[in-house]
């Protein structure tokens, strides 16, 4: 399949997903407030992945920046429990910001405001039942989102005096022109590079090994193996990063890299390698708050 083609609706319907992932796994969604309340006197930490409903090309499902930092975080939980560090997972927060693909269907938004402001409402209830940590996870790259997430953890601790903080890589920090020493921050190691020979950033090979790996039964396989490759470079990315009518002039299919060189197995090294870069980065913020 072409860049320019559009792949028909019987060819959609024959690669519809079969397998239905729960978002709501190991999440406090599924303890009792018996559970909850426990691990709050415990001195358990939080963890809250920030994902959007979006488009993903005609081969991931809209809600994949959902999955892909909810499986992290399953992952990092499992680490930190390891190193005798107790975490819950709070369910994700899916209604966010898409500058970049608001030109697309199912790329939905929500005003900045509005997402500050359920955050930090969000985070009072979290200070009431006792929890003193939050750390936030974005699985979403557009720009504004990131800044927002950051605006909601700050507007949440000035509010309940919790030690929120976002937790993201010195890049993404320095593209949306934040300061490194920022103290809602928590820096992590980079995510480890992606092996694609040109730029790859949305439902291309990485984003869709993840998938491949995570939600199998979620992926288009038909139609993936035979999308090709973008081959953009640093001046399509800034372009198709100017949204709208830009975004899918750029890529009218809603993918930027090449999904047909997925793999599950580039998938599983991804995740296990950022969960590891999380997972040290939060346990050297706990250990430096507790100085």
């Amino acid at each position: 399949m072409t860049k320019q083609q559009t792949p028909g609706r019987a060819a959609a319907d024959s690669g519809r997903a079969t397998a239905h992932p729960d978002i709501f796994a190991d999440t406090i969604a599924q303890m009792t407030w018996f559970e909850v309340d426990q691990a709050a006197k415990d001195g358990a930490i939080l963890l809250w992945a920030f994902g959007v409903i979006e488009q993903h090309g005609p081969h991931l499902p809209t809600g994949t920046d959902v999955y892909v930092p909810s499986l992290q975080l399953r992952q990092v939980r499992i680490l930190l429990a390891e190193r005798g560090v107790k975490a819950l997972i709070v369910p994700p927060f899916y209604w966010g910001i898409n500058d970049v693909s608001s030109g697309f269907p199912a790329s939905y938004q929500v005003r900045p405001s509005s997402m500050v402001e359920l955050m930090a409402d969000v985070f009072g209830s979290i200070r009431q039942d006792g929890f003193t940590h939050v750390f936030c996870v974005s699985g979403h790259g557009d720009a504004l989102h990131n800044r927002t997430i950051l605006q909601g953890v700050k507007t949440g601790s000035e509010r309940t005096g919790l030690d929120i903080s976002f937790v993201t890589d010195a890049a993404l920090a320095t593209r949306l022109g934040l300061e490194l020493s920022d103290p809602y921050l928590t820096l992590r190691a980079p995510a480890p590079p992606s092996p694609a020979r040109f730029v790859d950033v949305h439902a291309g090979q990485w984003e869709t090994s993840v998938m491949m790996h995570a939600c199998p039964g979620l992926v288009r396989e038909n139609l993936r193996s035979n999308l090709e490759s973008t081959n953009y470079g640093p001046n399509d990315l800034a372009e198709w990063r100017k949204g709208r009518e830009h975004a899918r002039g750029k890529t009218p299919l809603g993918y930027f890299g090449d999904p047909a060189a997925a793999s599950p197995e580039e998938g599983e090294r991804w995740v296990a390698d950022s969960a590891r870069c999380l997972a040290d980065a939060i346990e050297r913020r706990l250990k430096d708050r507790r100085r």
